[in-house]
């Protein structure tokens, strides 16, 4: 078992390995574990790979996280490992503590995960535990927003997020209240502003018609 081996089947699903690292004490996951392995959306192709899926198909609630059980846990199976998700809590997982253990997230200026390769986009459709514990490479030394002018900050219509590093924080109500006036379309249709300001968010060929699912999703 290689990590090439695993990226390999992740993607013939559609999914990457965003992330990894070799877990230890206060990582939430049980002794033993060897390597924990992050997966995500693989763009381009995700959403079409997706909605030809079954459960995309049948009309029932929530495809994406039952797409993600089904398809995730028979890698973990064939890995002789253990699937975990972002979602079915509680007990909640740790995922935003694991993207960020993996040095390859970070919290951006904005508060919100930034990826190296998804920028703000950063998404977890589940991870994979395993007993063995694999070769990895090396992360990025810093993050992207290290060499960023930082648009994201200025890029809020609603001024839910702070224009500056107060850390005062993401205000949920006041960006409902814009999505439910006359200007959030943009933001309903298109995906967040602020996510989509990001230089490396731009780079990743994430479909507006994703966002827009997601965004819908959130504000119902």
């Amino acid at each position: 078992m290689t990590l090439a081996s695993i990226e390999a089947q992740a993607a013939g699903h559609a999914l990457a390995v965003s992330g990894a690292f070799h877990p230890g004490p206060g990582d939430g996951l049980p002794e033993g574990t060897g390597t924990l392995l992050l997966l995500s959306p693989a763009e381009p192709g995700f959403w079409a790979h997706l909605t030809a899926q079954p459960e995309w198909r049948d009309g029932r609630a929530d495809p994406i996280d039952r797409w993600s059980r089904r398809v995730i846990g028979k890698i973990a199976c064939a890995l002789g490992g253990k699937a975990y998700f972002p979602f079915g809590g509680p007990p909640w997982r740790p995922f935003q503590s694991w993207a960020l253990r993996s040095g390859r997230a970070w919290a951006s200026p904005v508060q919100f995960l930034v990826h190296e390769e998804m920028g703000l986009f950063a998404s977890y459709r589940g991870a994979l535990a395993l007993r063995e514990r694999l070769a990895l490479s090396a992360p990025p030394a810093k993050a992207p927003c290290a060499h960023c002018a930082r648009p994201c900050l200025g890029a809020c219509p609603a001024g839910a997020l702070p224009d500056n590093l107060t850390g005062a924080g993401y205000d949920v109500p006041a960006c409902h209240a814009f999505l439910s006036g006359p200007h959030g379309a943009d933001c309903l249709d298109c995906g967040c502003a602020v996510r989509r300001a990001c230089p490396v968010s731009a780079a990743h060929a994430r479909l507006q018609v994703q966002s827009a699912y997601h965004m819908r999703l959130f504000h119902r």
